[in-house]
């Protein structure tokens, strides 16, 4: 299809139909998983339903997706990081100790959450987040830490805090609002 037709009608069933196949075929060469590629390209459609674009041609239209795509890869990735590191807690815990299934499942999916959370936030910011809520560090040491003063750690902090607030405000107001 010429580049002014594709222009003119890149509606989301056009783009999809020609170029699932395509990006499948990228996502299975990236992941080494048919399935995961089909349930990747799936949801870089969802995501472009949710969100339309007009593509002037068929090579702006996959240069899209397949930014939309690696994101999710990494995405993919960074859960399974999680999830290992998870395993890797669980397998020292004596058995006596060990959660329910329930909670693990419980536990990895908040873990997910604060990681997409963290990531939302600049680097700074995050860290002085975590040194303060999970390692239980002052505002002085944290400001040591980063090399920043303590006005600045509050403020990281503060940062982080109205941050997770209104995650759980939207959470709760638009029925769970999923980040990736």
């Amino acid at each position: 299809m010429s580049s002014s037709a594709y222009a003119s009608s890149s509606s989301v069933e056009l783009v999809y139909r020609d170029n699932h196949n395509w990006l499948q075929g990228w996502l299975r060469r990236r992941l080494g998983n048919a399935s995961e590629a089909a349930d990747l390209a799936h949801d870089t459609f969802i995501r472009l339903l949710r969100s339309p674009q007009q593509f002037d041609s068929q090579p702006a239209a996959r240069a899209y997706l397949r930014v939309v795509a690696n994101g999710l890869c990494i995405d993919l990735w960074r859960h399974r990081e999680i999830e290992r590191a998870w395993l890797d807690t669980l397998a020292v815990l004596p058995e006596a100790q060990a959660p329910s299934p329930e909670d693990q499942h419980i536990v990895l999916q908040a873990l997910r959450e604060i990681d997409t959370m963290l990531r939302s936030l600049s680097a700074k910011a995050a860290r002085a987040f975590v040194l303060s809520a999970a390692c239980g560090m002052t505002h002085q040491e944290i400001a040591c830490e980063l090399g920043v003063s303590s006005r600045t750690v509050r403020t990281y902090i503060t940062q982080a805090m109205l941050h997770c607030m209104r995650l759980e405000a939207a959470s709760v107001v638009g029925g769970g609002v999923k980040q990736e």
